[in-house]
């Protein structure tokens, strides 16, 4: 019997408001996140993480104290490892999570993976679309710590796998007719903001964001008016737009209701359950947008977990060509896009 390490990799959270701060120093000394060079970076981070404390924590008391990113993440890791075991009992499977700004870190779990001692690892981030700010610094982060055995491969991005894509669709759809299937509702594909000079730069977020709007799009065709729409803006730089807040003022404008599919997350976590649930249906009722609705990211869906599991199977087959797992291979980033490991010659893992 073979063992495969799965290493599912993600932000993470807060687990306490005293952990908001070194949380916050933590994601921004990321060099990945403020690209300037240690000297300047570190205390950059130190101030921003004073100045956002107070209101990053009420935040997340609003969500109870704590970020529930880790235990989402679990209940993922949980159902994924039981999936890929009903579909190869052979194999003695492990889902791991690493947390890229907060605990469990990639430290920590990778010893845990060492002392599993896998003949096989995955490396299986929990964002569908490649960034150099997500990805590109969760894989990074383990690579730098990780010294056991096992052939390793990463799953690189995932934007319109068949069965992620449905499992969007069909939260999109079940939000539309628990409301009563109202008419003249805009849907608004809404993902995390970046600044427009990563993009420029050869990061392939943004055109992968767009494909996976397109995906989930053509599986609702009761949705003809959708929009591409960014949040979580912080900082004085020009970032991708149109901003979701911009998008729900429009429809406000227009006398539309509001469906908000948060597509580059697939966990509940605070830019869901606070600025998409909380400050966003403020500013909608504000503006007269009615109804306003948020689907539900994919979480533990069957769908979800069994795109996941496609990616992992895909990803230690011999065919496994060094870039998506193959059951994504329709999925190429233009030759433009240099910060694309696996198209601008970087080295795959």
């Amino acid at each position: 019997m073979t063992k495969l390490a799965v290493v599912l990799f993600n932000l993470g959270g807060p687990d306490s408001l005293k952990a908001v701060k070194p949380f916050l120093f933590n994601l921004f000394r990321d060099p990945a996140i403020i690209r300037l060079p240690a000297v300047a970076r570190y205390p950059l981070a130190a101030l921003i993480a004073t100045t956002r404390e107070k209101l990053a924590q009420s935040n997340y008391a609003i969500m109870g104290g704590a970020s529930p990113l880790l235990r989402e993440t679990q209940a993922q890791a949980k159902a994924l490892e039981a999936e890929i075991r009903q579909r190869a009992p052979h194999r003695d499977a492990r889902v791991f999570v690493a947390m890229r700004y907060w605990r469990p870190r990639a430290r920590q779990v990778a010893k845990e993976v060492e002392a599993f001692a896998p003949d096989e690892i995955v490396l299986l981030p929990l964002y569908p679309q490649y960034s150099t700010t997500t990805t590109a610094s969760s894989v990074d982060d383990f690579l730098r710590v990780y010294r056991g055995p096992g052939a390793l491969r990463t799953v690189c991005c995932y934007p319109t796998a068949e069965n992620v894509s449905n499992s969007h669709a069909d939260a999109i759809r079940e939000t539309w007719k628990a409301a009563g299937s109202p008419a003249n509702v805009r849907l608004l594909f809404s993902a995390h903001g970046l600044p427009r000079q990563i993009i420029a730069a050869g990061d392939p977020y943004q055109i992968q964001i767009e494909a996976t709007a397109a995906a989930i799009a053509e599986r609702l065709p009761e949705f003809p008016d959708f929009q591409v729409c960014y949040q979580s803006r912080v900082g004085r730089l020009e970032w991708l737009g149109p901003s979701t807040d911009e998008e729900i003022r429009r429809a406000g404008a227009k006398g539309c209701g509001v469906l908000i599919a948060p597509i580059a997350f697939v966990s509940e976590h605070v830019e869901t359950l606070v600025e998409l649930d909380h400050d966003y249906a403020a500013l909608a009722k504000a503006v007269g947008v009615s109804p306003y609705l948020r689907s539900p990211t994919p979480g533990v869906r069957d769908s979800f977990i069994a795109g996941l599991a496609d990616a992992a199977n895909g990803a230690h087959d011999p065919k496994h060509d060094g870039c998506n797992a193959h059951p994504y291979r329709h999925w190429r980033c233009p030759e433009s896009f240099a910060k694309c490991p696996w198209r601008g010659g970087g080295k795959a893992a």
